[in-house]
């Protein structure tokens, strides 16, 4: 199967620029790279198919309006980000129009996934707008989340995206597209770092991401904030989701036609499952506040068994979370390996760590459940 095949059989397609991708060596946008970029998806879109743009560039192009060097801090790049994403998207109004489509902005903050009604609401909206055949244009709103302008270090904090590749990976999912185009300044997954092993070599498929393909992740490049670790995070949403990506070289001007030419270079990742809806935002679209460690036996119930996960095979606690809140399921040497909505607070989970169901009451003083998180709410990682 080849990106040229998958295309022509995907009736919803979502494309990600990433600032690189949009931006000359200079740091200038790249006008003229930008406009083949609307030709070529009005072209899609003449053909039927349901296009969908998540952009990166807002904070770039405010550093270069408000001649900014140094934007190291987080309020400045929201300051830059809130100037520069007027720009950009005037950029896409008028070069759609000129082309006979009409877009549309949206920006997102991690509130917008996490919060399920919300997410169901983003969808509805969306779903109107391809209907209506707009092209939806999607960034994050740094000017109010910074979780995409800093490390988040929180102990037993996850957010659900911090970077325009897993939000792009959550638009894809959600809106149950068939595929997910990321354009870079990198031809796709290499088997080394081919930015010091001249005979790495690139991957033109990928059918699953295991752990060995995941450490082939390396680090972002100067301008841009993901990399190929957040590219391959997002592979592994949109895969499960039951859709297909492909990372191709995006500094060039008709990249996205290339997609489907004889000169494409590229990693396509198949798609390798298709979890259900509420299982899908559990997993990847929900906020983490924080999350219990488990002993090998509760490992074992949880990944062979399917098992709920009961206050016996708690050894710890991490964070802090109330009753209802996502959490993550942590082996001994905290890796995640599930996450769940907990029937319990931190603070409850803190006390009843390795007691038996029937002491529940004992514990704490009531009880509702006899798990602390139900299978029916737990989604393996």
């Amino acid at each position: 199967m080849t990106p040229a095949q998958l295309l022509k059989k995907s009736k919803r397609i979502v494309f990600k620029f990433g600032t690189n991708a949009l931006s000359t060596d200079q740091g200038e946008l790249a006008l003229s790279r930008l406009y083949s970029f609307m030709e070529d998806l009005v072209a899609l879109h003449a053909q039927g198919k349901e296009v969908i743009v998540v952009t990166s560039g807002a904070v770039g192009m405010g550093k270069r309006v408000l001649g900014i060097t140094d934007a190291d801090g987080v309020s400045i790049k929201q300051a830059c980000a809130a100037v520069g994403q007027i720009g950009l998207m005037k950029f896409y109004e008028r070069g759609f129009k000129e082309l006979g489509v009409v877009c549309a902005q949206i920006l997102l903050t991690e509130d917008d996934f996490a919060d399920r009604a919300r997410y169901l609401s983003l969808r509805d909206t969306l779903n109107r707008l391809l209907e209506l055949g707009c092209i939806p244009v999607i960034n994050q709103n740094d000017t109010v989340s910074p979780n995409e302008l800093r490390a988040y270090k929180d102990k037993g904090v996850k957010v659900c995206f911090s970077d325009n590749d897993k939000l792009a990976a959550l638009v894809t999912a959600g809106m149950d597209a068939d595929m997910l185009c990321i354009l870079s300044d990198v031809e796709g997954l290499y088997n080394a770092d081919p930015r010091k092993d001249k005979h790495a070599k690139r991957l033109d498929v990928v059918r699953e991401i295991t752990p060995e393909i995941e450490a082939l992740g390396f680090c972002a490049s100067s301008r841009g904030r993901g990399g190929m670790k957040t590219k391959l995070e997002a592979a592994k949403i949109v895969t499960r989701s039951g859709g297909a990506m492909v990372i191709s070289y995006g500094k060039v001007a008709g990249a996205i036609s290339t997609l489907w030419g004889e000169h494409y270079k590229g990693t396509l990742f198949l798609p390798t499952a298709h979890l259900p809806g509420r299982k899908l935002w559990l997993a990847y679209a929900t906020n983490v506040s924080g999350g219990v460690r488990v002993n090998a036996g509760a490992v074992k119930a949880l990944l062979e068994k399917g098992s709920s996960l009961l206050p016996i095979g708690i050894t710890g606690v991490a964070g802090s979370f109330e009753r209802g809140d996502a959490i993550s399921i942590l082996d001994e040497k905290d890796h995640e390996i599930a996450r769940g909505l907990s029937n319990y607070s931190s603070e409850e989970c803190a006390k009843l760590a390795g007691c038996a169901s029937a002491e529940i009451a004992k514990k704490i003083g009531s009880k509702n459940y006899d798990e602390v998180v139900h299978r029916d709410n737990i989604v393996l990682l």
